[in-house]
């Protein structure tokens, strides 16, 4: 990546969320999209959080992927101070397997919108392909990188399954 102004945001609420935020970023990467990620605890850094959310807008981010598990407060907290659309992913906890995360993200009250997406590593991808799709409504050339990966993604299924044995 550049030294181009990030236009994503990936934050997570600890390290260990990483692993699962990381095909978030390997898409915005794909693409080329500048990002920058970050570790926001909605818990522990709570002042962190409110500086990140509240200088998004300001500092050009058009979208933030973020993740958290467990109570998962990170993806609405950060929509409550700002405009710039949240996109939650659920990351898969040790005691409901993401299902707690899961309904943390996704009932949001009226007015806090947070778009959420499946729990881990499928959702961290979805998330950042969504993100992509945002930016390419305004970049003709990432909107072409898009249909190309969905293309690409379409010609990758056999028409029949392979017959073993």
């Amino acid at each position: 990546m550049d030294d181009a102004a990030p236009q994503v945001g990936v934050v997570m609420g600890s390290q260990s969320d990483w692993p699962t935020m990381a095909h978030a970023v390997q898409i915005l990467e794909e693409f080329g999209i500048a990002h920058e990620v970050r570790i926001v605890s909605a818990h522990r850094t709570p002042d962190r959080l409110v500086d990140y959310a509240k200088g998004a807008a300001g500092r050009g981010l058009k979208a933030i992927v973020a993740g958290a598990g467990g109570a998962a407060h990170l993806p609405g907290m950060i929509a409550s101070m700002t405009r710039v659309p949240v996109l939650g992913v659920p990351v898969q906890s040790a005691a409901l397997s993401g299902v707690d995360s899961l309904y943390s993200i996704v009932q949001m009250p009226g007015g806090i919108p947070v778009a959420t997406f499946a729990i881990g590593k499928a959702g961290a991808t979805n998330a950042g392909l969504f993100a992509a799709a945002l930016l390419a409504n305004e970049d003709a050339d990432l909107a072409t990188k898009l249909d190309a990966w969905r293309a690409k993604q379409t010609d990758s299924v056999a028409p029949t399954p392979v017959r073993e044995g």
